[in-house]
């Protein structure tokens, strides 16, 4: 699989909202991450919770990408507590919108309903357009994670349903393998 054309940036610099910031993790994130995704509720449109050895490679995972390329998939902080992560990703499998980058995001239920989410991802989506030079940012979820389509709403994205495709993780007939594609193009300068 192609990789898009992302550039790397130089150094780990958190990114800052009005009030979160999105940053490289730490070992303190692991035990609230390891909560997080074993929690039913939060883990609802995924195939399954993931346990804690699970959940520590991923927070491996995303480590490594940010410390390799400058970007990747944040932890997310609210007044010093972490709360989640949000960021860009290149999806690791072969759709008919790959190569392709992601903003994507995953947050503790206790963090859900205050904009969070939709906060922390334009801030995303603003590194991978401005500092990266991306000309599309995609996100996609399982056909009935309305809280997530919301959140792509949100941000400007929009739906094609002839874009939606059969997640090719997740074997046929699978309830969450039907999935819903969104896309946002790099905006245009305006004079």
């Amino acid at each position: 699989m192609t990789e898009p054309a992302a550039r790397r940036l130089t150094g780990v610099t958190p990114v800052t909202t009005d009030r979160l910031v999105l940053r490289q993790w730490t070992d303190a994130d692991r035990a609230p991450f390891a909560a997080l995704n074993a929690d039913p509720e939060v883990m609802r449109h995924f195939p399954a919770p993931l346990t804690t050895a699970e959940s520590d490679a991923a927070v491996d995972r995303f480590s490594a990408r940010i410390t390799d390329n400058g970007w990747g998939l944040w932890a997310v902080e609210h007044d010093g507590t972490f709360i989640g992560f949000t960021g860009l990703s290149v999806p690791p499998f072969e759709a008919p919108f790959t190569p392709a980058v992601e903003v994507g995001w995953r947050f503790a239920r206790r963090a859900w309903g205050h904009g969070f989410a939709t906060e922390a991802a334009r801030a995303a989506a603003a590194v991978g357009f401005g500092e990266l030079g991306l000309a599309e940012i995609v996100s996609f979820t399982t056909v009935g994670n309305e809280r997530s389509r919301a959140v792509m709403r949100r941000l400007g994205m929009t739906h094609d349903s002839r874009d939606d495709f059969e997640h090719p993780n997740l074997p046929p007939g699978h309830p969450l393998r039907p999935h819903v594609l969104y896309r946002l193009s790099a905006p245009t300068a305006r004079n």
